[in-house]
């Protein structure tokens, strides 16, 4: 696997303590991306699947009842095929797993590994039109994630959704309603995650030589922070806000 850093004791990536593996390489050059230098698909230092449990069996005594292993990025799932056996070994150690995704992939190795080894997904919703999804993540198809979403509630399994709120551009009240109308009847997702806006990457996208986009873009308000919450609480179980 090719790991960009490996953080101990996350408390913002899945439930409980966690180690969160932050795997190299992405196919989207999102504009409030705070790690671009993960970006690239080269780059990195390789690590052994071993090497990574013998980690993680370390940490285990710190999970408790509800912590465990989280694998970010970057993109994860395009390494999907060598985390498969990574994700079998942590379960054979009982130790709780977790995928924090954009759901751009969906190819038979990812499917194998969260339908069969991820206990909970976190996905991550960039925004609710085709045109701002584009802005935003230099890509375009938008319904790709919604079909990653609607793949993992036919199976049944733990969904978390994560939003980016950056005021003006996905923190509208109508995105916010779409989004939670959109996902009303959905099973498996326990909670939302509002991501509030911040320009905490610039330095890195400076070193990078690429130029930061967001600059005029403010972060939210206390005020604007709580009436997002309170729309989206109209549609989900649970809200937060990290």
């Amino acid at each position: 696997l090719r790991v960009h850093s490996i953080e101990s004791f996350g408390t913002h990536d899945g439930p409980g303590i966690r180690l969160v593996i932050f795997l190299q390489g992405c196919k989207l050059k999102c504009l409030y991306c705070h790690n671009p230098d993960t970006i690239e698909t080269s780059g990195g230092t390789e690590y052994t699947v071993e090497e990574l449990v013998k980690i993680a069996l370390k940490m285990k005594p710190y999970f408790g009842l509800k912590g465990g292993v989280t694998v970010s990025g970057g993109e994860p799932l395009l390494q999907a095929k060598e985390l498969i056996p990574f994700f079998k070994r942590l379960k054979e150690e009982e130790i709780h797993t977790n995928i924090d995704t954009n759901g751009r992939i969906l190819n038979s190795y990812a499917k194998t590994l969260i339908d069969e080894y991820a206990d909970l997904v976190m996905l991550d919703i960039k925004h609710m039109t085709e045109e701002g999804y584009l802005a935003l993540t230099g890509v375009s198809c938008k319904e790709t994630t919604f079909n990653f979403a609607a793949h993992r509630e036919e199976s049944g399994k733990n969904m978390w959704l994560r939003y980016v709120l950056i005021p003006e551009i996905t923190g509208k009240p109508e995105l916010l309603h779409a989004m939670g109308k959109y996902f009303k009847e959905y099973k498996t997702i326990e909670k939302i995650e509002i991501q509030p806006y911040h320009k905490l990457g610039i330095h890195k996208w400076e070193a990078l030589g690429w130029e930061y986009q967001l600059k005029d873009a403010r972060e939210n308000t206390p005020e604007e922070l709580d009436e997002a919450a309170e729309i989206l609480k109209l549609y989900f179980k649970e809200v937060k806000i990290n």
